[in-house]
């Protein structure tokens, strides 16, 4: 089968994976949830077609995130063990993505009650994040909905990045445009090059729609839905506060979070390691004493 729209059924088998349901679906790809077969094992099986030269990007992109995948090593980054390709001998058109089953609900769908679990889901966040740097790689497309809460045995909430579709190699410069409008740093929309301040970048926004419930301004202009606008970085408005928009927020927190926005990649926090350890100070302040939080 190779004609996306004709989506695997319940009940099929699928290169040795017994298709459970449907879970999500991409601009060429479908997701599901599968049973393997030999160990009863459950995945997440990404269906990735080819059905013209212009998707050729997609099997790239898949392609490229299994590899990255495979080079990292953390408990809050989903884990893609297995690529299968199906095609002809020198041209493969499909693909299909064996990856961890993520159970929870996105940071973008539901945030924590409570702002010491908010913190931890940051915290936990940027040590991946800090994983990814040290291992050479940018995530490129950090945002709430690539934040995956979830709770474990022992009822704590956990954090789980996705999605590395757009994960590239640090000093990376890209032809095109990519990333979240909402999300999206200044060099990303200027086709600069991508570095550990990306996503310091676009985890700072990330963190700052979590506690305001707010975007920030971005470079992307009038039309940034369509990534087609742009702003000068000079003429980027300058975000409120959060602890404006939202007093509850520590000092300490409000400040992070600022640095983190910063237009100027050499005016941001230095890297994610940074980021991680100020947050984990702040969670254990609140943990502690919440009052002393400042």
């Amino acid at each position: 089968m190779t004609e996306l729209t004709a989506a695997w059924k319940k009940g099929d088998t699928v290169e040795g994976y017994r298709i459970m349901s449907e879970i999500g679906r991409g601009a060429a790809s479908v997701i599901y949830l599968v049973q393997e077969i030999k160990n009863k094992q459950i995945w997440a099986l990404k269906h990735v077609v080819k059905n013209n030269p212009k998707e050729q990007r997609f099997l790239d992109q898949t392609e490229a995130e299994y590899k990255i995948a495979s080079n990292l090593d953390h408990d809050s980054v989903r884990k893609i063990p297995r690529i299968i390709k199906r095609g002809s001998l020198l041209k493969t058109n499909e693909l299909y993505l064996v990856m961890e089953l993520v159970d929870g609900i996105s940071l973008h769908e539901e945030q924590p009650d409570d702002l010491a679990t908010t913190v931890d889901i940051f915290r936990q966040t940027a040590s991946a994040l800090a994983h990814m740097h040290d291992r050479g790689y940018v995530h490129a497309d950090m945002k709430p909905h690539n934040v995956i809460v979830g709770v474990d045995l022992a009822q704590n909430y956990t954090a789980k990045l996705i999605d590395l579709g757009q994960s590239c190699k640090s000093g990376t410069i890209k032809k095109r445009i990519q990333g979240t409008p909402d999300y999206i740093a200044p060099e990303q929309v200027h086709r600069r090059e991508i570095t550990a301040k990306t996503d310091v970048y676009n985890f700072g926004a990330t963190m700052y729609w979590v506690l305001t419930g707010k975007n920030i301004p971005t470079a992307m202009g009038v039309g940034g839905d369509s990534l087609t606008g742009s702003r000068d970085d000079s003429l980027i408005a300058k975000a409120t506060p959060v602890i404006e928009i939202n007093p509850l927020v520590p000092d300490r927190l409000n400040d992070l979070v600022m640095q983190c926005i910063e237009v100027d990649p050499s005016n941001r926090v230095e890297d994610m390691d940074i980021v991680a350890d100020k947050l984990d100070l702040i969670l254990g302040i609140l943990r502690a004493d919440p009052i002393q939080a400042d």
